[in-house]
């Protein structure tokens, strides 16, 4: 009997587990859907991404317009590539940061990855169409497979505007002009106080040979003094030392030189430095810093270039000059701010919100595409368009300046009823003059409504129809911040001009 009563206590216990993991079952599937099929999505963006809505769109569409007008201005030209490469395109080029490359599943007999840049498919583009000199820019979303910082303009998909100019030139000329275009693309957007920091690849190869570093280590040391911009130089000498094996005197006699900041005088002081005139290298290296600073002065541009030993840049494909800007004062409270950390050389009591422009030259890269080896010398420039974005939206949200988010210029109202066909031959006549117009899709739309809407957009002007107008073959032009009205005869092109005015 106790058997039997042992035996159908556990059948309940079994029964109420059943029915326990039943109505999990149950209520997972509710939540996913229930019985009718439908699959409830989880509304949200892939990690590292994100909309866009309107106002946001007017403000990249702004910043895009200065960049490209001042690309222009500089005579470039421009071109776009696929959006993923051979995955043997992209491996091997970037140095440890290789591992952030979006690999893509093999879907026809090709292994692909999301482009990391812009400058490798550049880079291939050239080798692979034979062009040995062009002056480009690009302007393209590319792909990082990176822990994303949303409030700094750091994502997994973003834009970046390339400049390049690529062909055999004169010394530091190229370079310079890529030094003066980071120059005005800062200043007309007018982000706040910035700095743009050079260095050279072969002064740092020079320095880390005559401070005892290993070969084999230049480019990870190089990687670890990258970070100084975000470390403080007790943790940079850590890495160094701990990480990477470094001795102990060598990392400090990269302490002492990544310290330095200065311009044309301390590229002077270094040519004459006991140690780092020894290497060939950086003294080549110090000698065009030289002749660059030499030509930024004639560009007017040396009061916001520093040169800075710290610069390292961690892209394994740079060859020679390096360069970075860095916003030192946002003008927005609520920019999020990156401090220095106390790292070598950071003087100035300004804080640092990160880095908005960098490039440098890479005269091996395509080579390293072309059959034969041939090598097409290159510099050029990123902006860093997120970040600058991120900021322009903070500006935006603490001014109190309304962001237009289209371009409509009149507004085609009517003050009467049964005039839809009227203000729609109306709005055609403008469009047909290249006037941008729009009209309210009612048959009888009061204009009180037709007034409001102008005011919520920031339409300047109202074409106003009504039975006099039509009869007199004119139409009231009203401007709607001031009220004042003025007729028109329906000749739109040749008050196209006056129009734009507003």
């Amino acid at each position: 009997a106790n058997d039997e009563m042992f035996t159908h206590t556990m059948g309940l216990v079994y029964l109420l587990q059943i029915d326990e993991e039943v109505a999990k079952l149950l209520e997972l599937k509710a939540r996913l859907g229930g019985d009718d099929g439908k699959h409830q999505f989880v509304l949200k963006t892939a990690k590292g991404t994100r909309d866009y809505n309107p106002k946001q769109m007017a403000i990249r569409e702004k910043v895009f317009n200065t960049i490209i007008s001042c690309f222009k201005r500089h005579g470039a030209e421009t071109i776009d590539t696929p959006v993923f490469e051979l995955k043997e395109t992209l491996t091997g080029k970037y140095g440890e940061d290789s591992k952030l490359i979006y690999d893509l599943k093999d879907q026809g007999g090709e292994l692909l990855s999301l482009r990391y840049d812009l400058t490798v498919p550049f880079a291939r583009y050239l080798a692979m169409n034979k062009i040995t000199n062009i002056k480009r820019y690009h302007i393209a979303k590319v792909y990082r497979r990176d822990n994303p910082a949303m409030t700094r303009g750091r994502y997994r998909e973003f834009y970046q505007c390339d400049f390049d100019i690529a062909g055999q030139y004169d010394a530091m000329i190229p370079d310079a002009e890529c030094l003066k275009i980071v120059y005005e693309i800062l200043h007309e957007l007018d982000l706040g106080d910035f700095r743009i920091k050079v260095n050279d690849r072969r002064i740092l190869d020079g320095m880390f040979a005559v401070c005892g570093v290993p070969d084999d280590k230049f480019r990870t040391i190089c990687s670890t003094v990258d970070k100084l911009d975000k470390m403080s130089w007790e943790d940079v000498k850590k890495e160094m030392v701990n990480e990477k094996g470094l001795s102990e005197q060598a990392a400090d006699q990269i302490g002492e030189y990544v310290s330095m900041q200065g311009g044309m005088d301390l590229a002077e002081h270094l040519l004459q430095d006991q140690k780092m005139s020894q290497s060939k290298q950086a003294c080549a290296g110090l000698s065009d810093i030289k002749l660059l600073f030499s030509y930024l002065q004639l560009f007017q541009v040396t009061d916001k270039v520093v040169f800075d030993l710290s610069l390292a840049r961690g892209l394994d494909y740079y060859t020679g000059v390096i360069y970075e800007a860095v916003l030192t004062q946002a003008g927005v409270a609520s920019v999020t701010t990156e401090a220095q950390n106390g790292a070598p050389g950071s003087t100035e009591e300004s804080v640092s919100v990160g880095s908005v422009a960098g490039g440098g030259r890479y005269d091996g890269l395509v080579g390293m595409f072309d059959p034969k080896g041939r090598k097409v010398p290159c510099v050029g420039v990123s902006i860093g368009i997120e970040r600058i974005f991120s900021i322009m939206e903070q500006k935006a949200e603490v001014s109190a300046e309304k962001v237009r988010t289209t371009e409509v210029q009149v507004m085609v109202a009517s003050a009467q009823k049964n005039l839809l066909e009227e203000r729609l031959k109306l709005t055609a006549e403008l469009w047909n003059a290249g006037i941008k117009a729009e009209v309210m899709y009612k048959k009888n739309p009061k204009l009180l409504s037709q007034l409001q809407h102008c005011e919520e957009s920031g339409i300047p002007l109202v074409a106003i129809l009504g039975e006099q107008e039509l009869k007199d073959g004119v139409v009231k032009l009203r401007v709607v911040a001031t009220r004042e009205e003025v007729s028109h005869t329906r000749r739109w092109r040749r008050v196209r001009n006056e129009i734009e005015t507003y």
